[in-house]
């Protein structure tokens, strides 16, 4: 071979540039994907586990490893689109940190234990909710007790203690300051003598 061979293929080797017409080459991957890592296997370029589970994260792909096993992973992935691996992913996941957590009931159980909870706090707020019929029915109470005192204030011309009359259904036996209250089981109270 001459030297005017070896200088042509020096400056062929050195002197490539790609044609605007051809696609830029894939991005190489700088370290293999944690499911390739935990699988010790060669990552590809076109690794279908590569996007979901970066290296930094191999514990995410180890537990979803632990629970449906690689195959089974790749395999649904490949059965759905690819705008739907994420989810699928996700949910995967989530079910496996689940069942690890909890390997009897897995999401079940975490299910379970929310819905008691909401069960709960329908119990309260059905609680709160009679609480505030049974408040909201007193305060109507008092105020047509309120409007009837006005109103029989305004008949018979003499004030009507509004305590005593909201308090008379309940209790008879209550004494007024002003003892304006005249006649029935109060007129009575004040009447008895105090020492027998």
């Amino acid at each position: 071979m001459g030297s005017s061979d070896t200088t042509s293929t020096k400056t062929a080797l050195y002197s490539y540039s790609p044609s605007p017409s051809s696609s830029p080459p894939a991005a190489a991957v700088l370290s293999p994907c944690a499911a390739c890592k935990v699988l010790r296997r060669r990552c590809v370029d076109k690794c279908v586990l590569a996007p979901y589970f970066p290296p930094t994260d191999p514990q995410k792909f180890t537990n979803a490893h632990r629970v449906f096993g690689a195959s089974n992973i790749i395999k649904l992935l490949q059965d759905i689109p690819v705008s739907q691996r994420a989810d699928a992913v996700s949910s995967m996941v989530y079910e496996a940190n689940a069942r690890i957590r909890d390997p009897v009931y897995g999401c079940a159980g975490a299910i379970f234990q929310l819905q008691k909870q909401v069960n709960e706090l329908q119990a309260q707020l059905a609680r709160a909710q009679a609480e505030a019929v049974n408040v909201q029915a007193q305060n109507a109470n008092l105020m047509a007790l309120i409007c009837m005192g006005m109103s029989h204030t305004l008949h018979d011309g003499a004030p009507l203690a509004v305590d005593a009359l909201a308090a008379a259904p309940l209790n008879e036996s209550f004494s007024l300051d002003d003892g304006s209250l005249h006649g029935g089981a109060g007129a009575a109270i004040w009447e008895a003598p105090i020492w027998t």
